[in-house]
């Protein structure tokens, strides 16, 4: 089933013109300003990253990313793992060019497949910012309210 998941996927993906500017991950686990400090730390460490602005009051934290570098998300969200924390929320700032979607058709930028649910079908264009609804990218609780089978490697469903 997977399989021709991905099958299915590849066959209807897109490639576009669009490029990730910027993301806000809200963090769970953290108690003082050290635990902020160590997801910080340890996301520095990601050659992509330009900046990070943590904000201890909200647990969040936004990260900004040196222009044309490849941006991964399954590597922020493993360095905030290994901090020892969980990821709480994970909002993208995707810069679009003239691009058309559509509800679960899959849509490639960069090297990321990005599969919109529960979204009308229009073009995009300008900065919008997207929710990544992956499991360990929102709490479990959220996850198991939001009811979306599990995505395949490598695709992110997300939401506007």
């Amino acid at each position: 089933m997977k399989l021709s998941f991905v099958i299915i996927a590849i066959a209807f993906t897109l490639a576009t013109k669009a490029q990730v500017t910027k993301v806000y991950l809200k963090a769970s686990g953290l108690t003082c300003s050290m635990c902020s400090n160590s997801i910080n730390k340890a996301l520095k460490t990601l050659d992509f990253v330009e900046t990070i602005n943590a904000d201890i009051k909200t647990y969040t934290f936004e990260i900004t990313f040196k222009p044309n570098s490849h941006v991964d998300f399954d590597k922020i969200k493993k360095k905030v793992e290994d901090a020892g924390f969980s990821i709480a929320g994970f909002r993208a700032l995707i810069n679009f060019n003239n691009v058309q979607v559509k509800d679960n058709r899959p849509l490639t930028i960069g090297d990321k497949t990005f599969l919109f649910v529960n979204i009308k079908e229009h073009l995009l264009n300008g900065i919008k910012e997207v929710k990544v609804l992956n499991k360990g990218f929102v709490t479990p609780k959220e996850y198991k309210v939001i009811g979306l089978p599990s995505a395949s490697p490598g695709i992110y469903q997300i939401s506007i």
